[in-house]
């Protein structure tokens, strides 16, 4: 389930036609040759949530945004953008079913260069379809 949820979530995100005009990717990990900004998943991992007749995972990713910038408030209504769409993700896909989306933290960081990178993770409750 983690991966169908991987596949999903980056489906999801990339059909924003408002993220569409912001982001220059949106992939499942680091691009070698894309402009800033762009949006990847950082890392994963899951652990079982069944119940006794259902299949569940319990899955946490972390999606990093990569831009540019000097104020701290750099893509703060990106970020914004990105966690609602999120949040709006539908509870029935084709292999799973998402019983709770909770957004768990948030990490920027300034880098060399004028960029930076944005955090942001969340955990996904899963039941099997």
């Amino acid at each position: 389930m983690e991966l169908a949820l991987r596949a999903a979530l980056i489906a999801w995100l990339s059909c924003d036609a408002a993220l569409a005009q912001r982001l220059n990717a949106v992939v499942e990990e680091a691009p070698s040759r894309t402009s800033l900004p762009w949006l990847a998943i950082a890392t994963s991992a899951s652990t079982d949530w069944s119940t006794k007749t259902i299949p569940g995972r319990e899955v946490r990713i972390a999606l990093e945004l990569h831009c540019r910038g000097d104020r701290p408030d750099t893509a703060a209504d990106l970020v914004s953008a990105i966690e609602a769409r999120i949040e709006a993700m539908p509870a029935v896909q084709p292999s799973f079913r998402i019983a709770s989306t909770v957004f768990l933290r948030a990490r920027a960081e300034q880098r060399a260069e004028s960029r930076r990178a944005i955090l942001v993770e969340y955990r996904f409750r899963l039941l099997a379809a």
